[in-house]
């Protein structure tokens, strides 16, 4: 079993992976739990003990059930069981449950304990980490939400060939997304996967150890997003979220060149790396390109004109202000 610590001061917390890593649940609630809210899908089908006294509540299947309205309807099941302060939330599956049921821990009570038991490749990657909550609107993705670490994650990559093909490519997405956020992350396709998983892992939990709220640094684990969460918004295409993702890298890449911050060589070596996880690199067929733009200034990092995430001479950054010309001709160029 592999521990990454994610160090928050009195809000760190550890991170384990490995194969039955879901078996240590009862070691990592918080101490004196006596209730645990068990929150997970009927999809899932991963059952967990958590050795003290507790109940199941289930959401809806989808990224739909990412919701205000399935938050409430958590909640209100909270409160008829008679979930405390004193108690826990323990959320069972991929990122739509760690991501809701972590919000409906934030805002229940002002604040309740949750464990993440992540059940995907992308919810052990990157959604179970960092305390990032939240549910989505029709305007856009996790427009609502709220910083809540939990007490613990368990990675059980166990359970990860259990996953419909599709759903874990989707993780390649975001694993992929990793390549480019570290110097030694390239050697990342060489790893076996549970020491792949952990890699990823530590470079997410050092981002977010210097930047828990999102004010600088962590937002270059929204890498590739801009355009993903844009594909998503619009709704109407064939996408899964890593899909996206992967796309979305491939446009950084291409909108990089066409600004100058990197060459061509840099930009084969992002389509390398998402064709070598089976991935998407062009748009779908048909896509609004006006559709997509009105929707990628709505996102959240952006504070003066459209903002990117790109590769450049130093790394990846946050570049704001980046002309409308340029990312349409690199979407032209998708």
């Amino acid at each position: 079993m592999i521990t990454v610590p994610v160090e928050l001061g009195d809000r760190s917390y550890d991170v384990l992976v490995g194969p039955g890593a879901r078996h240590r649940l009862l070691e990592v609630l918080p101490i004196g739990v006596q209730r645990a809210a068990v929150v997970t899908q009927e999809g899932v089908g991963v059952p967990v003990d958590p050795g003290v006294e507790h109940a199941t509540f289930l959401m809806d299947e989808g990224e739909e059930a990412k919701s205000l309205e399935t938050v409430e309807d958590l909640c209100r099941g909270f409160a008829r069981w008679g979930l405390t302060r004193a108690d826990v939330v323990v959320a069972v599956g991929g990122g739509v449950v760690t991501d809701t049921a972590g919000f409906a821990a934030a805002a229940y009570h002002r604040g309740v304990p949750v464990v993440h038991v992540a059940t995907t490749l992308l919810g052990q990657v990157d959604a179970a980490i960092g305390g990032k909550t939240g549910v989505n609107l029709p305007e856009g993705k996790n427009l609502v939400g709220a910083f809540w670490q939990p007490a613990a994650v368990l990675c059980d990559t166990e359970v990860l060939s259990t996953l419909p093909p599709r759903e874990y490519l989707s993780g390649c997405g975001e694993m992929a997304k990793y390549h480019f956020l570290d110097p030694g992350a390239e050697a990342l396709e060489d790893l076996p996967l549970d020491e792949r998983v952990a890699a990823c892992v530590r470079i997410k939990a050092d981002v977010v150890s210097s930047d828990e709220r999102e004010s600088g640094r962590r937002a270059l684990l929204n890498y590739g997003h801009t355009l993903a969460h844009a594909l998503e918004t619009a709704g109407h295409y064939d996408l899964r979220h890593g899909e996206a993702v992967a796309i979305g890298l491939v446009f950084a890449a291409r909108l990089a060149q066409r600004t100058e911050r990197i060459d061509g060589d840099r930009v084969r070596y992002h389509e390398h790396v998402v064709r070598g996880y089976g991935l998407p690199t062009e748009l779908p067929a048909g896509v609004d390109l006006d559709q997509l733009l009105a929707l990628m200034r709505r996102d959240k990092k952006a504070l003066d004109g459209l903002t990117f995430v790109l590769d450049g001479p130093g790394g990846v950054e946050v570049v704001h202000g980046v002309p409308e010309a340029d990312v349409r001709l690199a979407l032209e160029a998708m």
